[in-house]
């Protein structure tokens, strides 16, 4: 059996060995859950055995992501958002990002809005939610809150980090004890590998562990000109109905403006570039007329 083959069969061992360790931690707690039930379903002692199993599982620390989308109606959306982002900085949070812009409406007024995506400690999450609710005195106009659960999913990822750091280590021994070139190159190849999903799981830890320690919210701030209903009277027409008489109004408003446009500059422009021809015909007329006149005159 040459070293090579020794070496390679001592790292299948240490894998092996880690597999084995990992999958016999998961029936020791079936063992004390079956051990805690028959307890629980004798008739002398059913107090005894529930909480002896109760005290043998561990408590597990649950990891939550929590983020929000809103959208608010206020009076002034770049003052709204400016104060979101104060709020953001005093609760030890920061803005995301932040943007204002000009839309226009169906009616065809221009209105500022804004939109603000601020990061808050988990904690203050409600509190948070609160103030920006605040900046408005009608209900948002949409609210959106999503939590995730991924405790399960960060367990998972901690036993593999165990896992693949028991490997380097022995993978590291094993490298030591090499004499040939070709073998500690093997092993460095192994390594480095190993190293690499070692990395890997630690970003998707650090994600985890940033995403629940800071809930994301993402506002968008409408002017309540922009959300303000279609009345007629007490009438709020929905629906086609609504789209039917705006549109009304936006044609008779189309009509008025090219009246005043008609009326006010295309008329007065029309006239100022009508009087050079008018007065350039009136002479040429004239001139027609003496020339013509002049003729007759000879002629008799």
């Amino acid at each position: 059996m040459n070293r090579k083959f020794l070496l390679w069969l001592s790292i299948t061992a240490a894998i092996a060995l880690l597999a084995t360790s990992c999958a016999a931690r998961s029936p020791s707690v079936s063992n004390d859950s079956t051990q805690g039930m028959a307890e629980e379903a004798a008739p002398s002692k059913p107090a005894e055995g529930s909480n002896s199993y109760q005290s043998q599982v561990p408590e597990v620390k649950r990891m939550v992501i929590t983020n929000a989308s809103l959208v608010l109606a206020v009076e002034d959306p770049l003052g709204s958002m400016d104060r979101i982002a104060e709020m953001a900085n005093g609760m030890n949070g920061f803005v995301v990002s932040a943007r204002q812009y000009q839309a226009q409406l169906s009616n065809g007024l221009e209105v500022p809005q804004a939109d603000v995506t601020v990061r808050i400690p988990a904690e203050r999450f409600d509190e948070a939610m609160d103030t920006i609710r605040a900046e408005s005195e009608r209900s948002p106009v949409s609210e959106n809150i999503d939590s995730q659960d991924v405790t399960s999913d960060y367990t998972d990822l901690e036993s593999r980090l165990r896992n693949l750091e028991a490997a380097e280590a022995q993978l590291m021994q094993i490298m030591d004890a090499a004499d040939e070139t070709e073998d500690v190159l093997a092993v460095y190849n192994e390594l480095i590998r190993v190293r690499e999903q070692i990395e890997v799981i630690k970003g998707q830890m650090q994600y985890y562990e940033q995403s629940a320690a800071l809930s994301s919210i993402q506002v968008s701030l409408r002017v309540n000109d922009a959300v303000q209903p279609l009345t007629i009277g007490t009438w709020e027409p929905q629906g086609v109905a609504k789209d039917a008489l705006q549109a009304l109004i936006n044609a008779v408003k189309f009509l008025a403006t090219a009246g005043i446009w008609i009326v006010f500059f295309l008329i007065p422009v029309l006239f100022l570039v009508a009087i050079p021809f008018a007065v350039i015909f009136l002479v040429g007329r004239k001139i027609i007329r003496s020339r013509r006149q002049m003729k007759s005159a000879q002629g008799s």
